[in-house]
């Protein structure tokens, strides 16, 4: 999916403009700085949701896990085993 290009002039340090010039091939600084930025912003989306959920889980209303989330997916295995079986055979 291409997505319409637009110009965005922003200052950097010059040791790190140097350095970007230096690692990335003439004519990717665009695609790079565009890659990076991208990454960024992902990770501070993802950030800001892990801080706006933080503490929301509430174990007592989450009993079926007090024994560790092992057991319940043990558990939750064992109850499907049979379907599992028995939807083989049908085949």
């Amino acid at each position: 999916m291409n997505t319409a290009l637009k110009q965005a002039n922003f200052q950097i340090p010059e040791d790190l403009l140097n350095e970007l010039r230096a690692t990335v091939g003439k004519g990717e600084l665009s695609k790079f700085v565009s890659h990076a930025l991208k990454r960024e912003l992902q990770r501070l989306r993802q950030q800001t949701a892990i801080n706006e959920t933080f503490g929301i889980w509430k174990s007592e209303e989450h009993p079926e896990l007090a024994k560790g989330i092992n057991d319940f997916v043990r558990t939750l295995r064992k109850s499907t085993r049979g379907k599992r079986t028995n939807a083989t055979n049908h085949r």
